[in-house]
């Protein structure tokens, strides 16, 4: 979350009349991530969540984001639901851009993730991707694989601003991956960007997932794999094993992963790891002088790739 597009107070109100959800109450900037301008909305009629799409957010997949997220909680997944205006639709416009309110869910993302959260969150994973399963609609992954190219070719002019030799590090990384990525996985709606501030809980329990924007229809694994990356590394980028095994063995639990699926894991986080240090990169050197938003270091994510790019098999990381 972030805030690029400022609203002020008369162009709420006018966007509020819009909705049968009360008057403005309290309203602040949400400052945490790096994609969306957010806003805590209070209301008389409650709490919400204001966002204004910006960057990679393409506003002819923003229906079927809400709708996924309908879906998702019309299967008892605890996740924000689309806020209807007066006419029915939950997308609207305001300051230019493409705008929508969801509510508002209780409780506190880890902001250092323990052991004891792993599980609750495999298993919170496998319940999404089982749940996911009614829903017909379909999007490709805008940022997968095919999409990794394009992205370091934008970045790595000014890569190697960031760590000498990184343009070529990444390079070479993309090319074994790319060669090496698996496609015949069992797949269908993914989050895609699970990282723990987008995963509330309360009283050890994970109490919603939030943020949806880069969901696609894509490998489970790969979704797996992407929350190896966010949850089980430590300050250190040591890899955390039984944080693995707490996430892995929670989801397979719910979900079983295949043979195919844990054999593919070590490429999969590789590439993983790779997508994000490429959009950590590329929003390092991108970000608007001013705005409200607290950019995030790609080297995080270069160190991840190292480990990976040295996991021999699914043993690496738990299984």
């Amino acid at each position: 979350m972030a805030v690029y597009t400022e609203v002020s107070d008369e162009a709420l109100a006018a966007f509020l009349s819009q909705y049968d959800i009360g008057t403005m109450v309290a309203f602040r900037g949400i400052a945490e991530g790096v994609e969306n301008s957010n806003y805590a909305l209070r209301t008389s009629g409650g709490d919400f969540i204001l966002t204004l799409y910006e960057k990679r957010v393409e506003v002819a997949d923003l229906p079927w984001f809400l709708g996924l997220m309908e879906h998702l909680a019309s299967q008892g997944l605890t996740c924000p639901v689309p806020v209807k205006a007066k006419d029915g639709e939950a997308l609207r416009t305001l300051c230019g851009r493409a705008a929508a309110i969801t509510t508002f869910l209780p409780g506190v993302w880890p902001r250092r993730v323990r052991v004891e959260h792993c599980a609750p969150l495999g298993q919170a994973l496998a319940s999404l991707h089982l749940a996911g399963a009614g829903f017909a609609a379909t999007r490709v992954n805008a940022l997968g694989p095919h999409g990794w190219a394009p992205l370091l070719a934008r970045a790595a002019p000014d890569a190697d601003l960031v760590a000498p030799g990184l343009g070529d590090e990444l390079r070479e990384a993309l090319n074994a991956i790319l060669t090496s990525w698996p496609t015949d996985l069992p797949r269908g709606h993914i989050h895609a960007d699970l990282f723990p501030d987008n995963v509330f809980f309360l009283d050890g329990k994970v109490s919603g997932l939030i943020d949806f924007f880069f969901a696609a229809t894509d490998l489970f694994a790969y979704d797996v794999a992407v929350c190896l990356n966010a949850w089980c590394f430590e300050p250190d980028f040591a890899f955390n094993i039984t944080k693995g095994q707490a996430l892995l063995g929670a989801y397979d639990a719910i979900r079983p992963l295949s043979v195919a699926e844990r054999h593919a894991l070590p490429v999969l986080c590789q590439g993983a790891a790779l997508r994000f240090a490429l959009t950590r990169l590329y929003d390092w050197i991108n970000t608007p002088a001013g705005a409200l938003v607290t950019r995030k270091d790609p080297m995080d994510y270069v160190r991840r790739l190292r480990f990976h790019l040295q996991a021999r098999s699914e043993h690496a990381y738990g299984l």
